[in-house]
């Protein structure tokens, strides 16, 4: 193999740098034409990022016919789905009714708890919340979640003594995480009042 002298090596290195910067200035000049379309989310009723779109979602939205009612009605994942739906689109008395379906089903959803003793709370039913915020506390005390939104709803209840409890709870489950990190920025603003 030859060996290259120093100037060849000069050329070769400002080829390369061209050839580097051509490919940018194209691609950057594509982009800048092509602009990507930003897709609409779901926001979900947590607070939290919304999970990817399954092809169960895709399906009731395309259309509610699609999957017959009885197989919603006894379904507790579509009906999870679908009160989230209502949720986010602040119908919370609908909502209600399904997290309460989704509970006869599977008693032990403490997410669907959570999510029914929130959407009480949004629907002016509090103490309803608390409730049953308080009840699924009682079945899964180390589902952070739920201690976030009981001490979120004990807050705007004005019992700050009890959200300073649960929010406390919900931080010391695992503060790193997004939820630790809104319960400390709760109980950071409690203590500031």
């Amino acid at each position: 193999m030859p060996k290259l002298t120093r100037i060849q090596w000069i050329i070769f290195a400002l080829l390369l740098a061209f050839y580097g910067f051509a490919v940018f200035a194209l691609t950057r000049d594509y982009y800048l034409r092509n602009p990507a379309r930003a897709v609409a989310a779901v926001p979900s009723p947590h607070g939290l990022p919304p999970q990817p779109r399954t092809w169960i979602q895709d399906a009731m939205e395309d259309s509610d016919d699609s999957i017959p009612a009885a197989l919603v009605e006894s379904n507790p994942l579509l009906l999870h789905q679908k009160a989230d739906e209502l949720f986010a689109r602040k119908r919370y008395g609908e909502a209600i009714r399904l997290y309460r379906r989704v509970i006869e089903i599977e008693p032990e959803d403490v997410d669907a708890h959570n999510d029914l003793g929130l959407a009480l709370h949004y629907a002016g039913q509090s103490q309803a919340g608390l409730e049953v915020l308080e009840a699924g506390v009682a079945a899964a005390p180390e589902f952070q979640r739920i201690w976030l939104t009981l001490g979120f709803v004990r807050a705007q209840s004005g019992d700050e003594a009890g959200a300073r409890e649960a929010l406390g709870r919900a931080r010391d489950l695992d503060p790193d995480n997004g939820l630790g990190q809104e319960a400390t920025r709760i109980l950071e603003r409690l203590q500031s009042e």
